[in-house]
């Protein structure tokens, strides 16, 4: 089944985010690999934002093991990218983010996509059960059925 645009209404946090010059690519748009530049943005800024993540000392990390995008409209520079995000499922050490990209106001999504992060101690990089700060910050996030 061919993936649909969904609308800003199914993602509950949104952060925008300013394209750069360097961000298009010679056909005049952004180009594939910034789109998940965008999806780690948001991610990992609603965490620092919610303090959960410490990127230089925290004993928790959280790795990505899959990714995915589908494409339905360009985005390009110079304009205001809105990342919406969402948490679609919730597990043991691992999290499932769903991001929306939207264009300016837009209702329908540009791209969507998601990534999996595992969250793994530092040192070891084994995996961990998510800390309870970190399950809370997400749990505004989460869709229904989220929780596993």
């Amino acid at each position: 089944m061919k993936p649909q645009a969904e609308s800003r209404s199914a993602y509950p946090y949104y952060q925008p985010i300013t394209t750069r010059w360097m961000d298009n690519d010679v056909y005049g748009h952004i180009n594939n690999v910034v789109y998940y530049s965008y999806f780690d943005t948001v991610v990992n800024s609603y965490l620092i934002r919610q303090g959960v993540l410490d990127i230089e000392a925290g004993s928790t990390i959280g790795l990505v093991i899959e990714t995915q995008c589908n494409y339905f409209s360009s985005l390009s520079f110079p304009e205001t990218v809105v990342a919406g995000l969402r948490v679609a499922r919730l597990g043991t050490s691992s999290v499932r983010y769903e991001v929306g990209l939207f264009s300016g106001d837009n209702e329908l999504a540009a791209a969507q996509g998601h990534f999996i992060h595992v969250y793994v101690d530092r040192a070891t990089r084994r995996p961990v059960p998510l800390p309870a700060p970190l399950r809370e910050a997400l749990l505004p996030l989460a869709v229904a059925g989220a929780r596993g």
